[in-house]
């Protein structure tokens, strides 16, 4: 839920700190009724607006434009760069997500976005410990900036063209722009 801290203050008995946040939306009545009977667990974080879909649009496109003059397929393009610039996965509580499977499992046959890192030992069998990254759709703004930056840096060292169409547009249309304010002259 997308909240705004409120006010901050000791509670009368001097035990604790009484915290208010400021929220759009309204929390069901039975459910707030139900939480106030208990000890809640309560994570507080900076808000991100999850990526747009503009955004995960122009990321496919490069992914193509990767592909198309490269010998991967997309899948594999769109992997290799969202375990190379995107976030590791977390779990609710904010540990980083892992997989340890048996040393024939490839984790990467259930789950695209994962990455071997180690292997060790567990119980008596050789396991392998395979790092997990966020799919894109998990992502919020910042992450997936930087997923795309990447993907720019790596369809740039391509020679690949990466304005996006909007880009383009208006370049054009400040090109036409200075066009029409400095004219050519015939000589």
């Amino acid at each position: 839920m997308k909240a705004r801290l409120g006010e901050m203050y000791r509670s009368r008995d001097g035990t604790g700190w009484v915290v208010t946040f400021i929220t759009q939306e309204r929390i069901d009545g039975d459910r707030f009724d139900e939480l106030a009977k208990h000890d809640c667990e309560i994570e507080i974080k900076r808000y991100r607006e999850k990526r747009s879909k503009n955004a995960n649009a122009y990321f496919h496109v490069l992914v193509n434009k990767i592909a198309a003059e490269t010998p991967e397929t997309e899948d594999q393009v769109k992997a290799r760069l969202i375990t190379s610039y995107g976030p590791l996965a977390r779990t609710s509580d904010g540990k980083y997500l892992m997989f340890i499977l048996p040393r024939d499992v490839d984790a990467t046959d259930y789950y695209k976005y994962a990455v071997l890192y180690d292997q060790r030992e567990v119980n008596g069998v050789t396991c392998n410990m395979w790092k997990v990254y966020k799919d894109s759709h998990k992502m919020d703004t910042k992450e997936m900036a930087r997923l795309i930056d990447g993907a720019i840096q790596e369809a740039k060292a391509l020679g690949i063209e990466t304005e996006t169409p909007e880009q383009l547009k208006r370049m054009q249309e400040q090109w036409a722009e200075y066009e029409a304010a400095h004219p050519r002259k015939e000589g």
